[in-house]
């Protein structure tokens, strides 16, 4: 199996960074896309940041120009960067990959058990 495992959440004021890492372990052949998402309570889960393996970034309009999302292949590893930080921003954080157990396999979705993030003064 591939396991994710994220940590860095926590607490911060309005205005204060924040930095989460995801590392994936077990048995993986190829990881492609990694992301994060957030769900605030009552809310859908929705997309925050992805990177492919080669590197192209997307965001949501949201957290443009405040989060950085990035990859360390060789430790299998994403971070997301999270500046600025708004009250807003507050949600449980999710990792995500797009990852090949090995090179017969499909390509299929595994997701991390989730952070807390809380933006409050």
């Amino acid at each position: 199996q591939v396991q994710l495992v994220e940590s860095g959440g926590g607490l911060v004021q309005p205005g204060g960074s924040l930095r989460l890492s995801c590392a994936a372990s077990g048995s993986i052949f190829r990881i492609y896309a990694m992301g994060w998402h957030r769900q605030a309570p009552g809310k859908q889960r929705e997309l925050v940041a992805g990177i492919t393996d080669g590197g192209s970034t997307n965001y949501a309009d949201s957290v443009k120009g405040r989060f950085t999302i990035s990859r360390d292949n060789a430790k299998n590893t994403v971070y997301l960067q999270m500046n600025s930080l708004k009250p807003e921003d507050t949600a449980v954080y999710y990792c995500n990959a797009e990852a090949r157990r090995n090179s017969w396999s499909d390509r299929r979705g595994y997701w991390g058990q989730g952070t807390q993030v809380t933006v409050s003064s």
